[in-house]
Protein backbone atom coordinates (compact mmCIF):
# COMPACT_ATOMS: atom_id res chain seq x y z
CA UNK A 1 0.00 0.00 0.00
CA UNK A 2 1.22 3.46 -1.18
CA UNK A 3 0.28 6.05 1.36
CA UNK A 4 0.00 9.40 -0.25
CA UNK A 5 -0.10 13.03 1.55
CA UNK A 6 -1.67 15.56 0.01
CA UNK A 7 -1.92 19.17 1.53
CA UNK A 8 -5.61 20.46 3.14
CA UNK A 9 -6.83 22.32 0.26
CA UNK A 10 -8.42 21.45 -2.88
CA UNK A 11 -9.00 18.26 -1.84
CA UNK A 12 -11.81 16.93 -3.85
CA UNK A 13 -9.53 18.07 -7.15
CA UNK A 14 -6.54 16.41 -5.51
CA UNK A 15 -8.27 13.24 -4.26
CA UNK A 16 -9.55 12.86 -8.14
CA UNK A 17 -6.33 13.54 -9.60
CA UNK A 18 -4.95 10.83 -7.57
CA UNK A 19 -7.43 8.50 -7.90
CA UNK A 20 -7.08 8.57 -11.96
CA UNK A 21 -3.24 7.95 -12.40
CA UNK A 22 -2.83 5.77 -9.45
CA UNK A 23 -6.27 3.67 -9.59
CA UNK A 24 -7.49 3.83 -12.89
CA UNK A 25 -4.27 4.57 -15.13
CA UNK A 26 -1.56 1.95 -12.93
CA UNK A 27 -4.11 -0.32 -10.93
CA UNK A 28 -1.85 0.67 -7.54
CA UNK A 29 -2.83 0.06 -4.06
CA UNK A 30 -2.86 3.37 -2.07
CA UNK A 31 -4.23 5.84 0.45
CA UNK A 32 -4.68 8.95 0.13
CA UNK A 33 -4.12 11.49 3.47
CA UNK A 34 -4.75 14.71 3.86
CA UNK A 35 -1.52 16.35 5.85
CA UNK A 36 -0.23 19.32 6.32
CA UNK A 37 2.80 19.26 4.23
CA UNK A 38 3.10 21.54 1.09
CA UNK A 39 3.97 19.22 -1.09
CA UNK A 40 2.36 15.81 -2.91
CA UNK A 41 4.14 12.99 -0.69
CA UNK A 42 4.15 9.34 -1.67
CA UNK A 43 5.63 7.02 1.07
CA UNK A 44 6.43 3.45 -0.46
CA UNK A 45 6.45 0.00 1.09
CA UNK A 46 9.75 0.11 1.83
CA UNK A 47 9.65 3.70 3.18
CA UNK A 48 11.11 5.57 0.40
CA UNK A 49 9.44 8.52 -0.79
CA UNK A 50 8.81 10.18 -3.85
CA UNK A 51 7.99 14.19 -3.66
CA UNK A 52 6.34 16.13 -6.15
CA UNK A 53 6.47 19.97 -5.20
CA UNK A 54 3.02 21.89 -5.47
CA UNK A 55 3.20 24.13 -8.05
CA UNK A 56 -0.67 25.02 -8.46
CA UNK A 57 -3.41 24.17 -5.86
CA UNK A 58 -1.40 25.68 -2.91
CA UNK A 59 -1.47 29.02 -4.52
CA UNK A 60 -5.33 28.79 -4.37
CA UNK A 61 -6.56 27.30 -1.14
CA UNK A 62 -10.15 28.43 -1.72
CA UNK A 63 -12.81 26.40 -3.29
CA UNK A 64 -12.90 27.05 -6.97
CA UNK A 65 -10.32 29.55 -6.62
CA UNK A 66 -8.30 28.60 -9.39
CA UNK A 67 -10.84 28.64 -12.09
CA UNK A 68 -9.66 31.62 -13.50
CA UNK A 69 -8.42 32.52 -16.93
CA UNK A 70 -4.94 34.60 -15.34
CA UNK A 71 -4.16 31.02 -13.74
CA UNK A 72 -3.28 29.12 -17.26
CA UNK A 73 0.47 29.82 -17.67
CA UNK A 74 2.11 31.79 -20.18
CA UNK A 75 4.82 29.75 -21.12
CA UNK A 76 5.26 26.06 -21.13
CA UNK A 77 8.94 24.43 -20.84
CA UNK A 78 10.12 21.14 -22.46
CA UNK A 79 12.25 19.60 -19.67
CA UNK A 80 15.03 17.06 -20.68
CA UNK A 81 14.87 13.91 -17.71
CA UNK A 82 16.73 10.35 -17.31
CA UNK A 83 12.78 9.49 -16.19
CA UNK A 84 10.08 10.76 -19.08
CA UNK A 85 9.23 8.75 -21.87
CA UNK A 86 9.94 11.09 -24.75
CA UNK A 87 13.14 13.06 -25.32
CA UNK A 88 11.74 15.58 -22.77
CA UNK A 89 8.47 16.22 -20.61
CA UNK A 90 6.11 18.84 -21.12
CA UNK A 91 5.68 21.20 -17.81
CA UNK A 92 2.79 22.94 -17.58
CA UNK A 93 2.86 23.63 -14.05
CA UNK A 94 6.49 23.92 -12.58
CA UNK A 95 9.27 25.43 -10.58
CA UNK A 96 9.84 28.43 -12.81
CA UNK A 97 12.73 29.67 -10.62
CA UNK A 98 14.70 26.72 -10.85
CA UNK A 99 17.47 26.37 -13.42
CA UNK A 100 17.19 22.74 -15.13
CA UNK A 101 20.86 22.01 -16.83
CA UNK A 102 21.63 18.36 -16.59
CA UNK A 103 19.19 15.33 -17.97
CA UNK A 104 18.00 14.81 -14.44
CA UNK A 105 18.41 18.65 -13.21
CA UNK A 106 14.50 18.03 -12.43
CA UNK A 107 15.10 15.19 -9.82
CA UNK A 108 16.66 15.89 -6.59
CA UNK A 109 17.44 13.05 -4.67
CA UNK A 110 17.69 13.57 -0.47
CA UNK A 111 19.07 10.90 1.25
CA UNK A 112 17.38 10.83 4.61
CA UNK A 113 17.90 7.79 7.41
CA UNK A 114 17.82 4.67 6.22
CA UNK A 115 15.43 5.47 2.87
CA UNK A 116 16.03 7.91 -0.06
CA UNK A 117 13.54 10.51 -1.63
CA UNK A 118 13.40 11.56 -4.94
CA UNK A 119 11.53 15.11 -5.34
CA UNK A 120 10.85 16.60 -8.70
CA UNK A 121 9.56 19.93 -9.02
CA UNK A 122 7.24 19.57 -12.02
CA UNK A 123 4.05 18.97 -10.64
CA UNK A 124 2.59 16.63 -12.87
CA UNK A 125 -0.91 16.21 -10.87
CA UNK A 126 -1.69 19.50 -11.55
CA UNK A 127 -0.64 19.41 -15.35
CA UNK A 128 -2.77 16.20 -15.89
CA UNK A 129 -5.83 17.42 -13.78
CA UNK A 130 -5.52 20.62 -16.48
CA UNK A 131 -5.64 18.35 -19.27
CA UNK A 132 -8.36 15.88 -18.02
CA UNK A 133 -10.61 18.05 -16.75
CA UNK A 134 -10.56 20.50 -19.58
CA UNK A 135 -11.02 23.62 -17.18
CA UNK A 136 -9.26 25.65 -19.64
CA UNK A 137 -12.62 25.64 -21.73
CA UNK A 138 -14.35 26.65 -19.12
CA UNK A 139 -12.36 30.06 -18.23
CA UNK A 140 -11.20 30.92 -21.68
CA UNK A 141 -14.18 32.97 -23.71
CA UNK A 142 -13.30 32.28 -27.46
CA UNK A 143 -15.27 29.97 -29.40
CA UNK A 144 -15.52 29.39 -33.48
CA UNK A 145 -19.20 29.69 -35.07
CA UNK A 146 -20.27 26.98 -33.76
CA UNK A 147 -19.98 27.34 -30.06
CA UNK A 148 -17.24 25.15 -29.69
CA UNK A 149 -13.75 25.71 -28.04
CA UNK A 150 -11.39 25.12 -31.12
CA UNK A 151 -7.56 23.16 -30.66
CA UNK A 152 -6.35 26.74 -31.93
CA UNK A 153 -7.32 28.48 -29.00
CA UNK A 154 -5.96 25.67 -26.67
CA UNK A 155 -2.50 25.48 -24.54
CA UNK A 156 -1.68 22.63 -26.18
CA UNK A 157 -1.93 23.61 -29.76
CA UNK A 158 -0.31 27.15 -28.89
CA UNK A 159 2.83 25.16 -27.57
CA UNK A 160 2.69 22.44 -29.79
CA UNK A 161 2.24 19.40 -27.76
CA UNK A 162 -1.72 18.25 -29.02
CA UNK A 163 0.33 15.52 -31.06
CA UNK A 164 1.53 14.03 -27.38
CA UNK A 165 -0.25 12.49 -24.64
CA UNK A 166 1.55 14.05 -22.51
CA UNK A 167 -0.72 12.45 -19.59
CA UNK A 168 0.32 9.39 -20.54
CA UNK A 169 3.57 10.96 -19.91
CA UNK A 170 3.16 12.29 -17.14
CA UNK A 171 2.38 8.18 -15.96
CA UNK A 172 5.28 6.96 -17.60
CA UNK A 173 7.63 9.63 -15.88
CA UNK A 174 5.30 8.86 -12.49
CA UNK A 175 5.79 5.12 -12.85
CA UNK A 176 9.74 5.29 -13.44
CA UNK A 177 10.38 7.51 -10.17
CA UNK A 178 9.00 4.22 -8.19
CA UNK A 179 10.76 2.31 -9.63
CA UNK A 180 13.95 3.82 -9.25
CA UNK A 181 12.58 4.34 -5.26
CA UNK A 182 11.99 0.28 -5.27
CA UNK A 183 8.05 0.40 -5.27
CA UNK A 184 7.49 -3.66 -4.72
CA UNK A 185 3.51 -3.57 -7.02
CA UNK A 186 2.62 -4.41 -9.81
CA UNK A 187 1.12 -1.62 -12.64
CA UNK A 188 -1.89 -3.08 -14.02
CA UNK A 189 -1.43 -4.38 -17.46
CA UNK A 190 -2.70 -3.09 -20.94
CA UNK A 191 -3.07 -3.62 -24.25
CA UNK A 192 -3.45 -1.64 -27.42
CA UNK A 193 -6.79 -1.31 -28.74
CA UNK A 194 -8.52 0.26 -32.05
CA UNK A 195 -12.31 1.34 -31.06
CA UNK A 196 -14.19 2.19 -34.18
CA UNK A 197 -16.80 3.95 -34.38
CA UNK A 198 -19.06 6.06 -36.99
CA UNK A 199 -21.35 8.97 -36.47
CA UNK A 200 -24.72 8.35 -38.92
CA UNK A 201 -25.28 12.18 -39.85
CA UNK A 202 -27.11 11.25 -43.57
CA UNK A 203 -27.55 7.20 -43.81
CA UNK A 204 -28.18 8.42 -47.55
CA UNK A 205 -27.99 11.24 -49.45
CA UNK A 206 -31.08 12.04 -49.98
CA UNK A 207 -33.47 10.23 -47.04
CA UNK A 208 -36.70 11.77 -47.94
CA UNK A 209 -38.10 13.49 -51.60
CA UNK A 210 -39.23 17.06 -48.65
CA UNK A 211 -35.44 17.02 -47.64
CA UNK A 212 -34.57 17.43 -51.49
CA UNK A 213 -36.84 19.94 -52.02
CA UNK A 214 -36.09 22.09 -49.09
CA UNK A 215 -32.28 21.78 -50.21
CA UNK A 216 -32.99 23.29 -53.83
CA UNK A 217 -35.40 25.58 -52.13
CA UNK A 218 -32.11 26.81 -50.83
CA UNK A 219 -29.95 26.94 -53.90
CA UNK A 220 -32.18 28.37 -55.80
CA UNK A 221 -33.53 31.24 -53.37
CA UNK A 222 -31.05 31.56 -51.05
CA UNK A 223 -27.98 31.32 -52.69
CA UNK A 224 -28.71 31.15 -56.28
CA UNK A 225 -27.36 28.18 -57.89
CA UNK A 226 -29.68 27.20 -60.10
CA UNK A 227 -27.80 24.27 -62.14
CA UNK A 228 -26.24 22.81 -58.54
CA UNK A 229 -30.17 22.39 -57.70
CA UNK A 230 -31.01 20.53 -61.03
CA UNK A 231 -27.83 18.51 -60.48
CA UNK A 232 -29.24 17.21 -57.14
CA UNK A 233 -32.68 16.46 -59.12
CA UNK A 234 -31.05 14.66 -61.70
CA UNK A 235 -29.38 12.89 -59.41
CA UNK A 236 -32.38 12.40 -56.73
CA UNK A 237 -33.88 10.81 -59.93
CA UNK A 238 -31.09 8.34 -60.82
CA UNK A 239 -30.82 6.98 -57.22
CA UNK A 240 -34.77 6.54 -56.49
CA UNK A 241 -35.07 4.39 -59.91
CA UNK A 242 -31.78 2.36 -59.37
CA UNK A 243 -29.59 3.87 -61.89
CA UNK A 244 -26.53 5.34 -59.35
CA UNK A 245 -25.88 3.75 -55.89
CA UNK A 246 -26.46 6.43 -53.18
CA UNK A 247 -22.99 7.52 -52.31
CA UNK A 248 -23.58 8.02 -48.38
CA UNK A 249 -24.98 4.07 -48.01
CA UNK A 250 -21.94 2.26 -47.68
CA UNK A 251 -22.84 0.39 -44.38
CA UNK A 252 -22.48 -2.82 -46.10
CA UNK A 253 -19.14 -2.02 -47.26
CA UNK A 254 -17.72 -0.61 -43.98
CA UNK A 255 -19.29 -3.98 -42.26
CA UNK A 256 -17.64 -6.25 -44.59
CA UNK A 257 -14.13 -4.64 -44.34
CA UNK A 258 -14.22 -4.37 -40.58
CA UNK A 259 -15.70 -7.79 -40.23
CA UNK A 260 -12.71 -8.86 -42.57
CA UNK A 261 -10.04 -6.83 -39.88
CA UNK A 262 -12.09 -8.93 -36.92
CA UNK A 263 -13.78 -5.28 -35.89
CA UNK A 264 -16.41 -5.04 -33.60
CA UNK A 265 -17.65 -1.19 -34.02
CA UNK A 266 -19.88 1.22 -33.05
CA UNK A 267 -22.38 3.06 -34.84
CA UNK A 268 -24.15 6.74 -33.32
CA UNK A 269 -27.05 7.56 -34.46
CA UNK A 270 -29.49 10.57 -34.00
CA UNK A 271 -33.53 10.05 -32.45
CA UNK A 272 -34.33 13.40 -34.18
CA UNK A 273 -33.21 16.29 -35.34
CA UNK A 274 -33.10 20.24 -33.58
CA UNK A 275 -31.36 22.49 -35.97
CA UNK A 276 -32.24 21.67 -39.74
CA UNK A 277 -29.60 23.47 -41.14
CA UNK A 278 -27.50 20.98 -39.08
CA UNK A 279 -29.46 17.91 -38.42
CA UNK A 280 -32.92 16.16 -39.15
CA UNK A 281 -31.79 14.32 -41.96
CA UNK A 282 -33.60 10.77 -41.65
CA UNK A 283 -36.51 8.97 -39.16
CA UNK A 284 -35.05 6.96 -36.72
CA UNK A 285 -38.24 4.65 -37.22
CA UNK A 286 -38.04 4.61 -41.01
CA UNK A 287 -38.15 0.90 -42.21
CA UNK A 288 -34.64 1.65 -43.87
CA UNK A 289 -33.12 2.69 -40.13
CA UNK A 290 -34.64 0.05 -38.19
CA UNK A 291 -33.38 -2.50 -40.95
CA UNK A 292 -29.82 -0.88 -41.12
CA UNK A 293 -30.19 -0.83 -36.80
CA UNK A 294 -30.66 -4.55 -37.62
CA UNK A 295 -27.96 -5.29 -39.98
CA UNK A 296 -25.58 -3.54 -37.74
CA UNK A 297 -26.38 -5.75 -34.47
CA UNK A 298 -26.28 -8.90 -36.46
CA UNK A 299 -22.20 -8.12 -37.24
CA UNK A 300 -21.91 -7.97 -33.39
CA UNK A 301 -21.53 -3.92 -33.59
CA UNK A 302 -22.77 -1.60 -30.73
CA UNK A 303 -25.26 1.06 -31.32
CA UNK A 304 -25.10 4.28 -29.50
CA UNK A 305 -26.20 7.92 -29.67
CA UNK A 306 -25.27 10.74 -31.83
CA UNK A 307 -26.96 13.71 -30.22
CA UNK A 308 -28.55 16.30 -32.29
CA UNK A 309 -26.52 19.96 -32.43
CA UNK A 310 -28.83 21.31 -30.09
CA UNK A 311 -28.42 18.63 -26.95
CA UNK A 312 -24.84 19.52 -26.05
CA UNK A 313 -26.44 22.17 -23.36
CA UNK A 314 -30.00 21.15 -23.43
CA UNK A 315 -30.84 18.02 -20.56
CA UNK A 316 -34.14 17.77 -21.89
CA UNK A 317 -33.77 17.21 -25.81
CA UNK A 318 -31.06 14.59 -24.78
CA UNK A 319 -33.12 12.47 -23.05
CA UNK A 320 -35.96 12.93 -25.37
CA UNK A 321 -33.33 11.96 -28.11
CA UNK A 322 -32.11 8.54 -26.13
CA UNK A 323 -35.20 7.36 -25.27
CA UNK A 324 -36.44 7.96 -28.73
CA UNK A 325 -33.78 5.53 -30.22
CA UNK A 326 -34.59 2.44 -27.44
CA UNK A 327 -37.72 2.31 -28.19
CA UNK A 328 -37.07 2.14 -32.05
CA UNK A 329 -34.46 -0.26 -31.79
CA UNK A 330 -35.80 -2.15 -28.38
CA UNK A 331 -32.00 -1.86 -27.11
CA UNK A 332 -30.11 0.16 -24.09
CA UNK A 333 -28.20 3.21 -25.15
CA UNK A 334 -24.95 3.62 -23.24
CA UNK A 335 -22.40 5.54 -25.42
CA UNK A 336 -22.13 7.66 -28.18
CA UNK A 337 -20.75 11.23 -28.99
CA UNK A 338 -22.07 14.89 -29.77
CA UNK A 339 -23.05 16.19 -33.23
CA UNK A 340 -20.43 18.49 -34.46
CA UNK A 341 -18.23 17.27 -31.35
CA UNK A 342 -20.28 20.57 -29.95
CA UNK A 343 -19.37 19.76 -26.19
CA UNK A 344 -19.37 22.13 -23.26
CA UNK A 345 -17.79 21.46 -19.55
CA UNK A 346 -18.75 20.37 -17.80
CA UNK A 347 -22.27 20.72 -18.63
CA UNK A 348 -22.31 18.20 -21.10
CA UNK A 349 -20.56 15.34 -18.79
CA UNK A 350 -23.20 15.80 -16.07
CA UNK A 351 -26.23 15.84 -19.02
CA UNK A 352 -24.42 12.35 -19.86
CA UNK A 353 -23.85 11.73 -16.62
CA UNK A 354 -27.47 12.26 -15.56
CA UNK A 355 -29.03 9.90 -18.23
CA UNK A 356 -26.81 7.22 -16.56
CA UNK A 357 -24.24 7.07 -19.98
CA UNK A 358 -21.61 4.81 -19.82
CA UNK A 359 -19.46 6.68 -21.66
CA UNK A 360 -18.93 9.71 -23.92
CA UNK A 361 -16.16 9.87 -26.55
CA UNK A 362 -16.86 13.58 -27.79
CA UNK A 363 -13.23 14.91 -26.64
CA UNK A 364 -11.33 16.08 -30.11
CA UNK A 365 -11.50 18.97 -31.73
CA UNK A 366 -12.89 19.70 -35.28
CA UNK A 367 -10.49 21.26 -36.46
CA UNK A 368 -7.31 19.53 -35.76
CA UNK A 369 -6.55 15.46 -34.50
CA UNK A 370 -4.83 14.91 -31.71
CA UNK A 371 -4.98 14.31 -28.16
CA UNK A 372 -7.56 17.69 -26.49
CA UNK A 373 -7.59 15.45 -23.03
CA UNK A 374 -3.58 14.73 -23.36
CA UNK A 375 -4.43 10.76 -22.74
CA UNK A 376 -5.00 8.07 -24.67
CA UNK A 377 -6.81 6.14 -22.02
CA UNK A 378 -10.33 5.90 -20.84
CA UNK A 379 -10.90 7.82 -17.79
CA UNK A 380 -13.75 8.99 -15.29
CA UNK A 381 -14.61 12.61 -16.06
CA UNK A 382 -14.57 15.21 -13.02
CA UNK A 383 -17.43 17.91 -13.16
CA UNK A 384 -15.00 20.76 -11.72
CA UNK A 385 -18.48 23.08 -10.64
CA UNK A 386 -19.82 20.17 -8.45
CA UNK A 387 -16.55 18.92 -7.41
CA UNK A 388 -17.46 15.71 -8.03
CA UNK A 389 -16.14 12.34 -9.88
CA UNK A 390 -18.63 11.18 -11.62
CA UNK A 391 -19.27 7.54 -13.12
CA UNK A 392 -19.23 8.48 -17.19
CA UNK A 393 -15.97 7.47 -18.90
CA UNK A 394 -14.44 9.60 -21.43
CA UNK A 395 -12.88 7.87 -24.10
CA UNK A 396 -10.98 10.63 -25.96
CA UNK A 397 -11.66 10.84 -29.81
CA UNK A 398 -7.96 10.77 -31.62
CA UNK A 399 -8.68 11.01 -34.79
CA UNK A 400 -11.80 12.19 -37.15
CA UNK A 401 -11.43 12.00 -40.78
CA UNK A 402 -13.36 15.33 -41.42
CA UNK A 403 -10.63 16.75 -39.57
CA UNK A 404 -8.61 16.49 -42.47
CA UNK A 405 -11.12 16.66 -45.30
CA UNK A 406 -13.50 19.48 -44.00
CA UNK A 407 -10.72 21.72 -42.11
CA UNK A 408 -7.45 21.45 -43.46
CA UNK A 409 -7.68 21.90 -47.39
CA UNK A 410 -4.68 21.89 -47.80
CA UNK A 411 -3.17 18.77 -46.81
CA UNK A 412 -2.61 15.74 -49.11
CA UNK A 413 -3.59 12.16 -48.90
CA UNK A 414 -0.10 11.33 -48.21
CA UNK A 415 -0.10 13.57 -45.64
CA UNK A 416 -3.23 12.45 -43.93
CA UNK A 417 -2.11 8.77 -43.88
CA UNK A 418 0.98 10.01 -42.37
CA UNK A 419 -0.28 11.74 -39.60
CA UNK A 420 -2.77 9.01 -38.55
CA UNK A 421 -0.46 6.40 -38.87
CA UNK A 422 2.08 8.53 -36.24
CA UNK A 423 -0.98 8.50 -33.43
CA UNK A 424 -1.54 4.99 -34.04
CA UNK A 425 1.90 4.34 -33.39
CA UNK A 426 2.17 7.21 -30.15
CA UNK A 427 -1.25 5.42 -28.64
CA UNK A 428 0.39 1.74 -29.26
CA UNK A 429 3.81 3.04 -27.55
CA UNK A 430 1.33 3.94 -24.34
CA UNK A 431 -1.07 0.90 -25.09
CA UNK A 432 -4.01 3.29 -24.99
CA UNK A 433 -7.28 3.19 -27.16
CA UNK A 434 -7.19 4.66 -30.34
CA UNK A 435 -10.48 5.78 -30.96
CA UNK A 436 -11.27 6.86 -34.79
CA UNK A 437 -14.07 8.49 -36.08
CA UNK A 438 -14.79 7.51 -40.05
CA UNK A 439 -18.41 8.77 -41.31
CA UNK A 440 -20.58 6.71 -43.77
CA UNK A 441 -20.79 9.65 -45.82
CA UNK A 442 -17.37 9.76 -45.90
CA UNK A 443 -16.20 8.02 -48.60
CA UNK A 444 -14.58 8.30 -52.56
CA UNK A 445 -13.07 5.98 -53.97
CA UNK A 446 -9.21 7.75 -52.63
CA UNK A 447 -10.85 7.97 -49.49
CA UNK A 448 -11.36 3.99 -49.41
CA UNK A 449 -8.17 3.02 -50.22
CA UNK A 450 -6.96 5.16 -47.25
CA UNK A 451 -9.82 3.54 -45.10
CA UNK A 452 -8.77 0.33 -45.46
CA UNK A 453 -5.33 1.24 -45.12
CA UNK A 454 -6.07 2.34 -41.58
CA UNK A 455 -7.74 -0.66 -41.01
CA UNK A 456 -4.74 -3.22 -41.51
CA UNK A 457 -2.52 -0.59 -39.71
CA UNK A 458 -4.37 0.30 -36.60
CA UNK A 459 -5.47 -3.17 -35.62
CA UNK A 460 -2.08 -4.50 -35.26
Amino acid sequence: MINIYIPNNNIYERQYIIDIIFGEFLGLDYEVVIDDSDSWVMVLENGNRLIVKDNFFNRYSGDLEYLQNHNIPKEVKFVKSKFASEDDIVVIYGDEGEERVTVDSDIEKEPITNHQSLITNIDIFASSFFMLTRWEEYVKNSRDKHNRFSAKDSLAYEFNFLHRPIVNEYVEYLWNMLIELGIEQKREDREYKLIMTHDVDFPLRYFSFSKLIDEIKEDLFKYKRYKFALNKLKEYILIKFNFRKDVFNTFDYMLTKEREANINSYYFFMGEGTDFRYDDNYDINSPFIKNLAIKILNYNNTIGIHPSFNTYNNPKQFTKEKQKIEEAFDIKIECGRQHYLRFEVPTTWQIWEDNNMKWDSTLSYADKEGFRCGVCYEFSVFNFLTRKKLKLKEKPLIVMEGSFFRYQSNVSMHEVEEEIYKLINIVKKYRGDFVFLWHNSAFTEENKILYEKILKGAVK
